[in-house]
Parts: structure tokens; C-alpha cells; sequence
């Protein structure tokens, strides 16, 4: 019977400790939870903010010409503020990309309709030789520019979850639409993109 007691009380500071243990894991939560909020919380994605049916300003580009196409010049850089006032659309490719080289042709065929209405196209090769992405240019007649993104970044400051992506800008710079994978209609862009002039 004297052992009785003593087990009750262990008991008890096990109950006791572990009732602390929680409360600290509460606390510490909430704490992560407050700083947080505190700083900024959450980044939105360019995906969440045209799904709420918002326009986020488009992140930098400030990239290299690879090929300048009928209208800028090889080796000159390019950013958003630089193709302010018209639309843009802006394709993230690669050339040992199959989806990237079947969506080719109609990307281009859809760039030669808009030729007359000031809407610039914009490749931009990334994960990828220099070398190889202008055969693919050459094998394909691309006739609108493409940069070169030779680190990556600007694909992750654009999000771009996978090769190709394709981005519409309105006049303001600002993403009006997002199309991920390959374009095999043209209605993906030409809607988008009429409604924009």
C-alpha cells in the first residue's frame, strides 16, 4: 500500500510536465505565427493574384537579347519599364523542351497576326546552351526577340513552375494572364490578349 501513493504522485508530475510541454508548443506557434505578421506574411503569387482577378505588376527582367528578331538589338538589355505602353506576351522556353518545340510554329504564326497591333513577343530561353537556343530560333524562323536567361533567376522571379510558360502583359506592365504548359490553340492567347486592345 505504501507504493501506492508514490505512483500517484509521479503520475501527477508527468501530467504536469506534460501539460507545460503543450502550452510551450501553443506559444511557440503563435509566436511564429505573430512574426510572421509582423513581417509581411505570406508573399502572393502570381498565380493567386489573377485568381482573386487582380493584375500584379510583372517582376524584372532585366535580361540579355539572344536574338533581336525584327526589332531589338543582340546584346541589349531588357526589362518590364522598357516594354511599357503595349501589350507583351513572354514565353519561357527552352530548346530540348518537346512541349517548347511543338508550341513553336503556332507561337510564332500568332506573333505574324499581331504584327500590325504594337503587342511585342518576348522568348526567353532558359536551362539552356546559348548555341542551342539559336538553332532552335533558326529551325523554327522566329521572327519575334528572345532573351537569355542564363542563371535562372528571372524564371523563379517569374514563378514559372515548368517549361513553357507563357505570360500576357497589359500596357501597364502589369500580368494579365498566365498559361502554363504548352500553347496548342492559338484562343489561348488571341483571347487573353484581344482583350487587352
Amino acid at each position: 500500500m505504501s507504493d501506492a501513493p508514490d505512483e500517484r504522485r509521479g503520475s501527477g508530475r508527468g501530467r504536469v510536465i506534460g501539460g507545460g510541454l503543450a502550452v510551450l508548443g501553443v506559444v511557440a506557434v503563435l509566436a511564429l505565427l505573430l512574426v510572421g505578421l509582423l513581417q509581411g506574411g505570406v508573399e502572393t503569387t502570381i498565380q493567386d493574384a489573377l485568381d482573386a482577378g487582380e493584375r500584379p505588376p510583372a517582376p524584372a527582367l532585366g535580361l540579355p537579347v539572344l536574338a533581336g528578331g525584327n526589332s531589338l538589338a543582340e546584346g541589349e538589355t531588357i526589362d518590364v519599364p522598357d516594354l511599357a505602353g503595349r501589350p507583351v506576351v513572354i514565353n519561357f522556353w527552352a530548346s530540348w523542351c518537346p512541349p517548347c518545340r511543338s508550341e513553336a510554329p503556332l507561337l510564332e504564326d500568332i506573333s505574324r497576326r499581331y504584327a500590325d497591333e504594337d503587342v511585342l513577343f518576348l522568348g526567353v530561353d532558359s536551362r539552356d546552351l546559348s548555341d542551342n537556343a539559336r538553332a532552335f530560333i533558326a529551325e523554327f524562323g522566329l521572327t519575334y526577340p528572345s532573351l537569355r536567361d542564363g542563371t535562372d533567376d528571372t524564371e523563379r522571379r517569374w514563378q514559372v513552375t515548368g517549361l513553357p510558360e507563357t505570360y500576357i502583359l497589359d500596357a501597364q506592365g502589369r500580368v494579365a494572364a498566365r498559361i502554363v504548359g504548352e500553347i496548342t490553340r492559338a484562343e489561348q492567347i488571341t483571347t487573353p490578349l484581344d482583350q487587352l486592345l
